[in-house]
């Protein structure tokens, strides 16, 4: 089938791999210039860029759905597969950049951790988790346990397992998921604002099945907002974390998640407001000391980079997928793109039998 797809996200390129691995004829346009990373900031970059990649179904259910959290645990199957795709084309092909690509993806399990003053709020947060999916209570770890399991933390902190949730590299798999996509013969148009998107049509070129996956691009079709978050990137020689990890903070969900290079990502202000600009003062000296706070050793750390980007929410912030003939559209993945974006991609192609 000939497909098009507006938005190059973590979704729209997801569905450009699988259906360009099924054999259709699949073209994607996106307002950004190219595929990859950019550190310019005032051009056009999709939320996937900026999210840190915690794949974490049980944390966020302090902010999402039994439902959303079923998408996670699916998601988290799914993309070792996706992975695995991908590496297999790079040996076919002879691209080391995508043979490698499986590493991208870790499955150690997260934590939970909080200071002794926080106890009664991460007490909250255990109880609503054992109430929502029993079967999935995290596990309390002592001094020792925490020392073994994570030796650069505070043994001060309180800190709980929560076990089979992982992350992934978020610019490391949008590059791989957009290069691998092309080599199938997937034709990305950059540089391409879409104005409009009907059934079988995106603007004036007809396609027998159309998927509308823009983002806050979506408006005014869908009631999408953005919602503004603030990441750093920290440079910490010497400095070991293996897993995600939560911070139960007055203010923020503060999370840290490890990258190759002896990289720590450390997000994520969630703010109502629609401003890209630069990161705030207030946001910096916030998720900074907390991060500090939880790792002693950080204070040696070099910030190499910050940035705010907006994540699309619809009013009840949860996810869409909503299909008619022609025409899926998929949005408002708010916090969750990388946790349940395979998942929904799944059912969508499933329904569809594409």
């Amino acid at each position: 089938m000939k497909i098009g797809i507006a938005g190059a996200g973590v979704l729209g390129r997801l569905l450009a791999w699988q259906l360009g691995s099924a054999g259709h004829a699949v073209t994607v346009f996106d307002p950004a210039l190219g595929p990859g990373w950019s550190a310019d900031t005032t051009l056009a970059r999709a939320a996937g860029f900026t999210a840190a990649g915690m794949l974490s179904p049980l944390a966020e259910l302090e902010c999402a759905n039994v439902a959303v959290a079923g998408l996670g645990w699916r998601t988290l199957a799914l993309w070792p597969a996706r992975l695995a795709e991908l590496a297999a084309l790079g040996r076919r092909t002879g691209d080391t950049e995508l043979s490698t690509i499986e590493a991208a993806f870790s499955q150690l399990g997260s934590l939970l951790v909080a200071h002794g003053g926080d106890r009664g709020s991460a007490q909250r947060l255990l109880a609503l988790i054992a109430a929502k999916v029993p079967d999935r209570v995290p596990r309390a770890l002592d001094a020792a346990a925490l020392a073994q399991t994570e030796p650069a933390l505070a043994r001060s902190l309180l800190a709980w397992q929560l076990d089979g949730e992982g992350h992934i590299h978020t610019v490391a798999v949008l590059a791989a998921l957009a290069r691998g996509a092309a080599q199938l013969g997937v034709n990305f148009v950059w540089g391409r604002s879409v104005q409009d998107v009907q059934p079988g049509r995106i603007d004036a070129e007809a396609f027998d099945w159309v998927f509308d996956v823009r983002g806050t691009g979506a408006r005014p079709d869908l009631p999408v907002r953005g919602v503004r978050g603030e990441v750093f990137w920290l440079h910490a020689p010497g400095v070991l974390l293996q897993r995600p990890l939560r911070l139960l903070h007055p203010r923020h969900r503060v999370y840290m998640v490890p990258r190759p290079g002896e990289r720590i990502v450390i997000g994520a202000s969630e703010i109502e407001s629609e401003d890209r600009s630069v990161v705030s003062l207030r946001t910096t000296v916030e998720l900074l000391a907390a991060a500090h706070s939880v790792i002693p050793e950080l204070s040696e750390a070099r910030v190499i980079w910050s940035e705010a980007n907006l994540r699309p929410a619809l009013p009840d912030n949860l996810p869409l997928r909503e299909t008619r003939d022609g025409l899926v559209r998929i949005n408002g993945l708010f916090r969750h793109g990388w946790l349940i974006g395979p998942a929904l991609v799944e059912q969508a192609l499933a329904a569809l039998s594409l």
